[in-house]
């Protein structure tokens, strides 16, 4: 879940487009989660690891479409182009209140540096499933030939604050950039959902080169995502399309480059986080994105 969900009254509504329809020709039947409203504790956030939260190595990505998308003798599809990739939150942002709720700049407003996440029922976090999503998705985006940058590798107690986050992909000058993550909403919320920028003028955020490649970039990714893992689109978000326009969130607001953030499924849903926790699905959910990405990158 974004660190700043559903925080202030100013959000944006996506429209329905045309992407329902193609959603809904992929024939999915199950149903994931998008983006709720709590957030894990540290006693929701104690375990970092379930049982069947333990990271597997990423299978090879298949050749072809969803593979490397090369033949022999050719370049990688996806060489000389760059792409950030964001983790959501963090294993040790529970641990650290006081630096996670300092306020930062977020262009319009001030809001907190991070969030703890959420997590499963069981215990497993969502800073452990987006970790685990980030690395199989980098391996596929390596393999077809893009060059990956991280906002964080586990490698720091706390953060980055969201700010940061934004500054590590205009730095990098992605061509792209993806934020994971997977919702805290209501039991029965379920379906993916893939959040675009708003138009946003305001202070230091300006969002208006990056609103139309962000928004084709995301329809890439939740059409790519619905085929690839078989599951719908939110059916509490998005009016079915799988998309939703926000205005305040500071890893968009700030952005300079493409971006958008893809919310996997709801973890407080028993159906969603069966998927969640398996490693299998989240191989799956990062070939899906990283199609998706591919797609988009490829023209």
């Amino acid at each position: 879940m974004p660190y700043d969900h559903r925080k202030t009254t100013r959000r944006t509504r996506s429209r329905t487009r045309g992407l329902a329809l193609a959603l809904a020709a992929t024939g999915c039947c199950a149903v994931l989660a998008g983006c709720g409203a709590s957030q894990a504790s540290p006693s929701d956030g104690k375990s970092t690891e379930s049982p069947k939260a333990a990271p597997s190595a990423a299978t090879p990505a298949p050749s072809g479409p969803s593979g490397t998308a090369s033949g022999p003798g050719t370049a990688p599809s996806l060489a000389g182009r760059t792409v950030a990739l964001d983790p959501g939150h963090n294993s040790g942002n529970f641990r650290h209140a006081r630096e996670i709720n300092q306020k930062v700049n977020i262009g319009t407003t001030r809001k907190e540096c991070d969030t703890t996440g959420t997590s499963t029922n069981a215990g497993y976090t969502e800073a452990s499933f987006t970790l685990d999503v980030t690395h199989r998705l980098r391996d596929l985006l390596t393999a077809r030939g893009a060059k990956v940058v991280l906002t964080h590798d586990a490698d720091r107690p706390w953060g980055p604050c969201i700010d940061e986050r934004a500054k590590i992909g205009n730095a990098a000058r992605a061509d792209a950039v993806v934020s994971v993550h997977a919702d805290g909403s209501a039991v029965g919320n379920r379906g993916f959902h893939v959040i675009l920028p708003a138009r946003v003028r305001e202070g230091s955020a300006d969002t208006t080169k990056i609103v139309g490649p962000s928004r084709t970039l995301g329809e890439r990714i939740a059409d790519r995502f619905a085929r690839t893992t078989g599951t719908a689109p939110s059916n509490y978000l998005g009016s079915g399309t799988g998309l939703d326009v926000r205005d305040d969130l500071g890893g968009l607001n700030l952005s300079t480059v493409p971006k958008v953030f893809v919310e996997c499924g709801n973890m407080r849903d028993p159906k969603d986080a069966e998927l969640l926790t398996s490693a299998a699905w989240r191989q799956k959910a990062a070939q899906g994105i990283a199609d998706g990405i591919a797609t988009y990158l490829e023209g």
